[in-house]
């Protein structure tokens, strides 16, 4: 049983990106693809493709793996579909001019709301508010950092909303 838990982290590597099937304790049996194995409780992550193009995840703890067997390999469009399963919906790759405008248009708004905001940075690339709050791109709600709460939390409603009218 403790065979899969002293693996290296190379060790596991070579299972990344390939459909496997995973007996553990009490003759739970799991398969799925392999997105990633921790390092530290060698618990491994699975996730297996649903209709619709959804995908459950399935962890099963490093503890109660008693053995992993490779049942095949991905070929790059899997690789692919399984690195973008935890990225956002918005997170498409913008275009430099897209971004720029993105941010320009954000500030133009924020500026006609009375918010204080600034460029920083080399390119100025980050907006900031009230020099609390910092704002990166794509400039999203989820984009946004402070340490105080309460102004994260209304600034990130004010942009959500900004973009739920602005779509």
């Amino acid at each position: 049983m403790d065979e899969w838990q002293s693996k290296s982290p190379l060790d596991w590597e070579t299972y990344l990106n390939k459909m496997v099937k995973v007996a553990a304790v009490e003759k739970h049996e799991y398969e799925g693809w392999v997105l990633t194995v921790d390092p530290i409780s060698a618990s491994i992550v699975l996730a297996t493709f649903l209709e619709d193009e959804k995908v459950s995840i399935t962890v099963v703890l490093g503890h109660a793996i008693q053995e992993v067997k490779i049942l095949k390999e991905g070929d790059d469009d899997m690789k692919k579909r399984l690195s973008c399963i935890f990225e956002r919906e918005e997170s498409k790759t913008y275009s430099p001019e897209e971004l720029e405008k993105r941010k320009n248009d954000l500030k133009t708004w924020l500026e006609t709301n009375h918010i204080p905001i600034t460029e920083q940075g080399e390119s100025g690339r980050t907006l900031c508010v009230a020099g609390v709050l910092t704002i990166d791109p794509p400039y999203g709600p989820e984009e946004c950092s402070s340490s105080n709460e309460i102004i994260l939390s209304r600034v990130q409603g004010l942009i959500q909303g900004y973009l739920e009218r602005k779509a």
